[in-house]
């Protein structure tokens, strides 16, 4: 435990990267698409662009701190929130100050400035609130709980794996899944990390899950994975509502690590033009309350739909079989 000579900032700082986009010489720039990022694992893929020769990045960061930063009488002033990439392979830093999102002085966003040849593979990213304390000027008083990983050359946003995946045939797997024996997957959102248990006792899902390419298989293969995105987006969403801890004057908080992220990411759909807090408050009142949670049911399907990119996959995939059967028929 790190002791410090003068006053910290209790409370959670929560860093989220919103939007990543890429230039090359002579280029537009590209703007890159939910499934380069992760807020579950906390990853950036900028290997996913389209455009292999891109020189800069851009990514769109945003924080929440606690109010008590910028409250009247407290023991700092001049306080700043300020992203932070390192790498410790090229011994490369980068900084970019957030500018204040709300009045609330809570939402803080900004944006960060990449160069590919100062990165080596992977660079670690956080949120640092600085300010003067006792005259001392760039104290840092808080920093975020977890970091983001930005890396350069994946084109999937992992740090070892998205979810965790269970292949069993359910038919003979551990008891609780037997009752969901001719389902084609299960998604249990209890863990550490969600985990999708997928029924290998389900007629050709092992050879779907498994297949690649641009053939029927692989363009299935595409449209299930996003489907159980989805699913899992969903899950994650009402197993953190399920379980927020409540203030004592009934003010819901976000939950710690990826439970928190996910709800950061899915409210803004799911409670339109609402600050985070007050989309958060309104979502566990009509949980708790008598009606207005049935209501919300689309929403958070519309949102879990457009993070898994099931829209896009949808399109792709019909075009896709058409396109083979237009050749069939030729």
């Amino acid at each position: 435990m790190k002791v410090f000579p003068y006053p910290r900032l209790r409370g959670t700082v929560s860093l989220r990267v919103d939007a990543a986009r890429v230039k090359a010489p002579q280029q537009p720039r590209e703007q890159l698409d939910s499934r380069a990022r992760s807020v579950v694992e906390r990853v950036v893929a900028l290997g996913l662009a389209e455009t292999e020769d891109w020189e800069t990045a851009t990514l769109t960061v945003s924080a929440t701190i606690p109010a008590k930063a910028t409250e009247p009488g407290g023991p700092w002033s001049e306080v700043a929130v300020v992203a932070v990439l390192t790498d410790r392979a090229t011994n490369t830093r980068v900084t970019s100050k957030l500018v204040p999102d709300a009045e609330s002085g809570r939402e803080w966003r900004g944006e960060l400035p990449v160069v590919r040849a100062d990165l080596c593979d992977r660079a670690a990213l956080t949120v640092q609130v600085v300010a003067t304390v006792d005259g001392v000027p760039g104290r840092i008083i808080a920093e975020a709980a977890d970091d983001w990983i930005v890396d350069v050359k994946s084109a999937v946003p992992t740090r070892e794996q998205s979810f965790d995946i269970k292949e069993v045939g359910f038919a003979r797997g551990p008891s609780w899944l037997r009752n969901f024996a001719d389902a084609p997957w299960i998604v249990n959102a209890s863990g550490k990390l969600p985990t999708v248990h997928i029924n290998t006792d389900f007629d050709g899902m092992t050879d779907v899950l498994g297949a690649e390419g641009r053939g029927p298989e692989g363009l299935v293969n595409q449209l299930l994975v996003s489907q159980m995105a989805a699913d899992v987006w969903i899950a994650v969403f009402h197993s953190a509502i399920g379980d927020l801890e409540i203030e004592d004057d009934g003010t819901p908080l976000f939950p710690h690590g990826w439970q928190g992220e996910v709800l950061r990411e899915m409210l803004p759909d799911v409670v339109p033009d609402r600050t985070l807090e007050d989309a958060l408050r309104e979502v566990h009142r009509r949980r708790v309350g008598a009606t207005g949670w049935t209501d919300l049911q689309p929403r958070i399907q519309y949102a879990a739909m457009r993070r898994a990119d099931v829209p896009r996959a949808l399109s792709e995939t019909v075009r896709g079989l058409d396109k083979l059967k237009r050749e069939d028929e030729a």
